[in-house]
């Protein structure tokens, strides 16, 4: 019995580990590299020129205006600006969930 319980202890901390590892690489997928060539503070949008953006189903660059899910985004960047940037597909349209210069 003490085999079967250090077996199932084994077991889930190899798949917490495993889960974990994963959840890290999709996060690392749905990070966009980008530019921003135009603020837009009283629509509450930005134009961004960007490569492909797998996690939004566009292989291919290009350019695009987003919302943004909280208007403070819009004073933490400016026009030339290299980000990286978080967005997800919303009734409304595709929407900046975080922003961020590059490094």
């Amino acid at each position: 019995m003490n085999n079967m319980i250090r077996i199932v202890a084994v077991l889930a901390l190899t798949f917490n580990f495993s889960l974990g590892l994963t959840e890290s690489a999709v996060a690392a997928q749905d990070t966009i590299s980008g530019e921003v060539k135009k603020i837009d503070e009283s629509a509450g949008k930005l134009t961004l020129r960007h490569g492909p953006a797998k996690s939004l189903g566009m292989d291919e660059p290009m350019t695009m205006v987003y919302r943004v899910k909280d208007p403070a985004m819009l004073k933490q960047v400016k026009v030339g600006d290299k980000v990286t940037f978080e967005a997800e597909e919303a009734a409304s349209g595709y929407t900046v969930t975080r922003i961020q210069k590059a490094k």
